[in-house]
């Protein structure tokens, strides 16, 4: 059995077993995932897994940006390398397919060999670091494909980011209004090999922005972040549920991931359960220290907890639960 077949069906074993289970091994509380590993100094971003959780992409980010993987070994990490389809453009937001057959990023790679790195307007000016469009890899073996651009009728702007894919491969993404520079929530059904002009997915009640979706496989919850508090109030990161042909009224996920230091950028674990987000938190300290508590205060400073962005992971089962028991 080759790999690509073998990671389809551990997705699909793990979709029995956790559909029925209903356990996440995430904590019921946010922790940091991964201190000094996986979230480290820099900025960290997007974790995605393979559909076994030993595998995790995510993004890494400074002055430049790069996807990174990392591999569960005894329980623990690795360390990060640069992902075989990155490293020359800036590439962020991976998303795997919940099958684990291949995986889509947003780059500013440009569409033809050859050409200059994609530019994307903020603040009225053209940088390339925040141009982007919707790339996908897919998996052959042990290896991953060449990178392919996905179809104009996708890729329309140029600041097209965080797609999210379910389970028949449909995509999920966010795509700014070139006139007003908000950004919206799309899906891009696939069909047939094909994806489909993409089609506005309505959250809300409008005039906010909506960003960063991390949509279930089978597209019955969505977590994004949004400022549905108040236009111009930093963002919060909210859930809707699928009620028959619409979305249900966000409900703000504060609660459970806390609003003060800035949650975005959701994604989800391979339990269906669990939240993965990006944030700048620290750790509280209390005073006076002792010289052993500010010498692990120095050391994890080092580490990851500097005030740089950090990727979160906390269980969403009583939110689920909460829902399913209405």
């Amino acid at each position: 059995m080759n790999l690509q077949k073998s990671w389809a069906l551990v997705a699909a074993l793990l979709f029995c077993v956790n559909g029925h289970a209903g356990q996440t091994n995430a904590p019921a509380i946010a922790e940091v995932f991964a201190p000094g590993v996986i979230s480290g100094p820099a900025n960290e971003d997007c974790a995605t897994f393979s559909p076994d959780g030993d595998t995790v992409f995510f993004d890494r980010g400074g002055s430049g940006i790069v996807i990174l993987v990392s591999h569960k070994r005894n329980g623990k990490w690795s360390t990060p390398q640069i992902a075989p389809f990155s490293g020359r453009w800036g590439d962020h937001d991976p998303a795997m397919a919940p099958d684990g057959t291949f995986l889509i990023f947003t780059s500013n790679r440009p569409a033809t060999e050859g050409g200059d790195a994609r530019s994307g307007m903020r603040d009225g000016k053209s940088t390339p670091l925040v141009g982007g469009n919707l790339w996908r890899v897919d998996r052959k073996g042990s290896e991953w494909s060449a990178a392919v651009r996905l179809p104009d009728a996708v890729n329309r702007g140029t600041r097209i980011y965080s797609p999210s894919v379910v389970r028949d491969g449909s995509v999920y993404f966010q795509n700014a209004d070139e006139s007003t520079g908000e950004f919206h929530l799309w899906r891009s059904q696939y069909r047939a090999g094909a994806y489909l002009a993409p089609t506005r997915v309505t959250l809300g009640e409008g005039g906010t922005h909506e960003l960063d979706p991390a949509v279930a496989p089978d597209e019955s919850f969505i977590v994004f972040n949004s400022n549905l508090a108040a236009k111009g109030s930093p963002d919060r990161l909210f859930i809707v549920f699928r009620e028959a042909d619409h979305w249900s009224q966000p409900i703000d996920l504060s609660d459970l991931v806390g609003s003060k230091n800035n949650p975005w950028g959701a994604h989800l674990g391979t339990d269906g359960r669990s939240l993965y987000f990006t944030s700048d938190r620290r750790s509280k300290a209390s005073w006076p220290r002792t010289p052993r508590q500010m010498q692990d205060d120095l050391v994890r400073w080092q580490s990851w907890d500097n005030g740089a962005d950090n990727i979160w992971y906390v269980s969403l089962a009583s939110v689920l639960d909460a829902h399913h028991a209405q």
